[in-house]
């Protein structure tokens, strides 16, 4: 079952819910290469905090092609343009290679802009714009947003300051030009989500972060902070904010782990709320018990996309 025609198989869940190893044992079968679709693993030297878990992508040896992981320097500032540029150009060259690509990952602007080719993401940067925004508070910032149209708002994320920031941009752009025109590849998603309940989700973070703080995640941060400045990490929030400022001894070890579990929990809880928001827009998951053996997820699936 190598060839799939037109359709693109796609894995979603939240963070710590196995979503990479079903991906990996669905290329297996199905001759597939993994698309990321992780706003922070396309960061070289940034692993553990990321969750990359590279060693995820073999299987008895045998190494599944991924795409979208460790393709820019610490410190540089990827957006969702050139996601959707990067995820167009690696969609055609598997199909070209008469491979299957496979959508992978948790976080629901980039999923959603590749299944729907968001023309508003090839609207460039304004740099002189986000540094006049950059001076308004939350608040100001949210107000400001709330002013866009509503066919706006419904395609924008207002998540953060940085999102809304880049959708005030887009909403200036648009005041003076017209809709960006691109091209757009053809294929049928099929969407697959890992059904994993709050209480089990909660609490594999919690041994995660434990294990990933006790086998070097301190000491990757440590690292970066000699080429990279920590200004700049910590614009990547999450783990590289805490840890940051936990080596600038803002936080106690107790404090670090305490506030890193919750702001976890609580991008956990975002990713699913953003699914479903997915949902009620129209798309289909396909909900998979996260505790079903790896071979029934999987042959779940392969029968799905038949």
């Amino acid at each position: 079952m190598s060839n799939l025609n037109n359709i693109l198989p796609v894995i979603v869940g939240p963070t710590a819910s196995g979503k990479t190893h079903l991906a990996v044992n669905l290329a297996k079968e199905l001759n597939g290469e993994i698309i990321s679709a992780d706003s922070r693993q396309v960061y070289k030297r940034m692993d553990i905090g990321t969750g990359k878990d590279l060693d995820e992508y073999s299987i008895n040896g045998e190494n599944i092609p991924y795409h979208l992981i460790n393709i820019c320097k610490p410190g540089d500032k990827y957006n969702i343009n050139l996601f959707y540029h990067d995820f167009v150009k690696t969609f055609n060259k598997i199909k070209s290679n008469n491979n299957t690509p496979i959508l992978c990952g948790g976080s629901g602007l980039y999923l959603q802009t590749a299944l729907e080719g968001n023309e508003l993401s090839a609207i460039p940067v304004n740099n002189a714009l986000r540094n006049q925004l950059k001076l308004n508070s939350k608040k100001e910032l949210q107000v400001l947003f709330e002013e866009l149209s509503d066919e706006l708002k419904s395609k924008l994320d207002s998540n953060s300051n940085k999102r809304v920031i880049r959708a005030l941009e887009i909403g200036e752009f648009l005041k003076k030009n017209p809709y960006p025109q691109f091209h757009k590849p053809t294929f049928t998603p099929i969407l697959f989500g890992i059904d994993i309940p709050r209480e089990h989700r909660r609490n594999r973070i919690s041994i995660r972060l434990k294990n990933r703080l006790e086998n070097g995640m301190i000491e990757e941060v440590e690292e970066l902070l000699n080429s990279t400045s920590a200004q700049d990490l910590k614009y990547y929030g999450l783990e590289y904010l805490y840890l940051v400022e936990f080596l600038e001894n803002k936080h106690t070890y107790e404090e670090l782990f305490q506030k890193l579990e919750i702001a976890i929990h609580q991008f956990s809880k975002r990713q699913m709320t953003w699914f479903r928001k997915m949902e009620k827009e129209g798309y289909k998951i396909n909900w998979i018990d996260w505790s079903l053996p790896t071979i029934e997820k999987t042959n779940y699936v392969l029968n799905k996309l038949k």
